[in-house]
């Protein structure tokens, strides 16, 4: 067996999305689902709690019940729990480095509260060495039978090809990989003489978009259905709306370090903001 499929739980309807979402996963790799709490009060989940009993009390009955609810969906699936004593952040980055991915909740859209976007899922997906998916509420289930991924040729990312493979022929899904190439402002806003740079770069782009795809094409090649894309714009709204009816939309990030912690990127942050599918961010060096 592989190693677990962690999940955050902090009692908000996006960690509950995150869990479904894990064990789903977890029953298609063959492995197990860790459940984890970090004793930091979330005010927005535990507060309505705190008379029931202390904090410790509460976590320790979210971690059962949401194990129950997943054993019972589905059965014979490995389901661990673990209280954290630490800081949220800290605490799920050391518990992600034995897993195979780390599942958090993403309310999205720029609100924040609990592990979420825009505050610890952003400030945990900066620092964590493993892959981690980020689930909204409404996009544990979505209809689309594609997974998307965004690469670039100039900067190949082997990892986010390995990931994005992998996990669509898991799901007996097609994968759309999108290019998103940024043309320079006088493509579109000079002279109507001016020549359409759509045109000039994009077999070029194509070309090396192809030539990076090929060995996966061949790794997979019964598995898998791949299809290259490239698209004028900026690489957060292409894969925005690449994504629309997606089952997952893959991209990578860096390993950035900062003294205000780990950096996502640009586009990883307007994806994770605004895609409706549940988003992996792959590290890479």
């Amino acid at each position: 067996m592989t190693r677990s499929i962690v999940v955050g739980l902090d009692g908000t309807e996006q960690a509950d999305a995150a869990a479904r979402w894990a064990a789903d996963e977890a029953e298609r790799r063959g492995t197990g689902v860790r459940l984890v709490h970090v004793c930091e009060p979330s005010p927005e989940a535990v507060t309505p709690c705190v008379a029931r009993g202390p904090v410790e009390e509460w976590a320790r009955d979210l971690l059962a019940r949401t194990a129950a609810v997943l054993r019972e969906r589905h059965h014979g699936l490995p389901v661990t729990t673990r209280l954290l004593p630490a800081d949220p952040v800290p605490g799920l980055v050391a518990e992600s480095e034995d897993a195979t991915l780390l599942v958090l909740g993403s309310r999205a859209l720029g609100r924040a509260s609990g592990y979420v976007v825009g505050s610890v899922g952003t400030a945990v997906a900066g620092l964590a060495d493993r892959p981690v998916v980020l689930v909204r509420p409404d996009g544990g289930s979505p209809p689309g039978n594609t997974v998307v991924a965004g690469v670039d040729p100039h900067r190949p990312d082997h990892d986010v090809l390995e990931f994005a493979f992998d996990a669509a022929a898991r799901r007996g899904a097609r994968l759309e990989i999108v290019y998103a190439q940024r043309l320079p402002p006088f493509a579109t806003t000079g002279p109507a003489m001016a020549p359409d740079l759509r045109y000039s770069v994009s077999p070029a782009i194509r070309r090396a978009l192809d030539d990076l795809i090929a060995p996966w094409r061949a790794k997979y090649d019964a598995e898998v259905t791949a299809t290259g894309r490239v698209v004028a714009g900026s690489a957060g709204p292409a894969l925005i709306r690449a994504a629309e009816h997606a089952a997952l939309v893959v991209i990578g990030r860096r390993t950035r370090r900062s003294p205000w912690g780990g950096r996502i990127g640009s586009t990883a942050h307007a994806v994770l903001h605004h895609a409706r599918p549940p988003v992996a961010l792959v590290p890479s060096e």
